[in-house]
């Protein structure tokens, strides 16, 4: 598989992002936000975390607009993998890639810390190494999380299967105080409606080796590049 990691200026997770897809078997290109098209044989292009352009205006508002992103969104449409990560998944949604929107943390408060989560569907290119209703333990740090969309939004995530991952307690449930950022439905994690693309605003690439915290984000790479191989 060969995968592009999008780097706009404030971007810090790419090399993060760089060594989880390289552990997982991608070969890894970098992706330049002035740049206009995407390069020849590309199968995923990954969105990394981070302040893009300083967050200013809103999170992700500056870098949705960048050139590359009209790429990205072509790449999107014709069947493409995209995956979003934290800064990633509010630039996706910033550019109408995905629908929703992230703002402040309902403690107005940034969050670094474990968080667990659930798996809600393993049928995508992003989960088919997951159990169903598996939970997770992946690192998060935003301080723009707090994923909101309109009740028509929520309803037809829900009900075509969109929420790919959920903010959960320790015995699985999804209780409000599990979503500690104020996620609408406790939501970390949506798909588009053709489950090529992913928003998940906490960090599976800092998940990937035992020494420094676990591999529950590991599957995630994996799961990407034996789906890639498989088409």
């Amino acid at each position: 598989m060969k995968a592009g990691i999008v780097v706009f200026p404030g971007t810090n997770r790419e090399r993060d992002m760089a060594l989880a897809l390289t552990r997982a078997g991608a070969e890894v290109a970098w992706l330049w936000h002035r740049d206009g098209d995407l390069p020849a044989g590309l199968d995923l292009v990954v969105l990394p975390g981070g302040f893009s352009y300083g967050d200013y205006l809103r999170c992700g508002a500056i870098a949705a607009r960048a050139p590359i992103m009209q790429a990205v969104a072509r790449h999107a449409a014709r069947g493409g993998l995209v995956l979003g990560v934290c800064n990633g998944f509010q630039i996706l949604c910033e550019a109408g890639i995905l629908p929703g929107a992230l703002l402040r943390n309902a403690s107005l408060r940034f969050l670094a810390s474990d968080c667990l989560l659930r798996v809600e569907r393993t049928d995508t290119p992003f989960t088919g190494l997951y159990r169903a209703g598996q939970v997770i333990r992946c690192p998060m740090a935003h301080g723009d999380g707090n994923y909101v969309a309109d009740e028509d939004v929520l309803d037809r995530l829900e009900g075509e299967g969109l929420v790919a991952f959920r903010y959960v307690d320790e015995r699985g449930e999804a209780v409000a105080e599990a979503a500690r950022n104020g996620a609408a439905r406790n939501i970390a994690g949506i798909l588009s409606p053709n489950r090529r693309v992913l928003g998940l605003m906490p960090h599976p690439e800092n998940a990937v080796d035992p020494l420094t915290g676990g591999e529950d984000g590991l599957p995630l790479f994996l799961s990407l590049v034996q789906a890639a191989v498989a088409t």
